[in-house]
């Protein structure tokens, strides 16, 4: 399974705006210039996280977003969910059943397909660590690992933007 650039531009963005002091904005263009990404690309993305309820977009001159609830109550996969949706990764066609060695009594399937059912099971796994992973978790931690000079700049970004 290979997710698109824009669960990584989401979550990045999530991740700076949880960051940002409460009541400031931040535009799909400085968020954009922030990650070197197309604008109109990420303007998508942030559209998308709007339409499922975790960043709130005011419009106008100074307008831009933010986030719509705490860092603590989002999570990575309320945010992956936002942009490529709940679909499951796995989709069982029961080609079994096109197996030409069955005898017609055995073509009644009554069980879920085993392979069908550790899929599943993968899925909901990864689902599960997604759930468990809030965007607080880095937020809380941002300075860890960079310097303060790095901070100090990231700050001073943020109050120009």
């Amino acid at each position: 399974m290979i997710l698109g650039n824009q669960v990584e531009w989401a979550l990045h963005c999530a991740m700076i705006l949880g960051s940002v002091p409460e009541g400031k904005l931040l535009s799909s263009r400085a968020l954009a210039e922030f990650h070197g990404v197309p604008k109109e690309y990420l303007s998508k993305c942030l559209q998308m996280l709007s339409s499922a309820g975790l960043v709130n977009t005011t419009s106008g001159p100074y307008g831009g977003y933010s986030l719509a609830k705490s860092p603590a109550e989002i999570s990575f996969l309320d945010v992956v969910e936002a942009v490529e949706g709940k679909t499951k990764t796995f989709k069982c066609n029961e080609i079994r059943k096109n197996n030409p060695c069955l005898a017609k009594v055995d073509r009644k399937f009554s069980n879920l397909c085993a392979i069908a059912a550790i899929m599943y099971d993968a899925d909901e796994a990864w689902r599960a660590a997604l759930r468990s992973k809030k965007l607080s978790d880095i937020t809380e931690n941002l300075a860890d690992g960079v310097s303060r000079e790095t901070m100090s700049n990231f700050v001073r970004w943020i109050d120009e933007h």
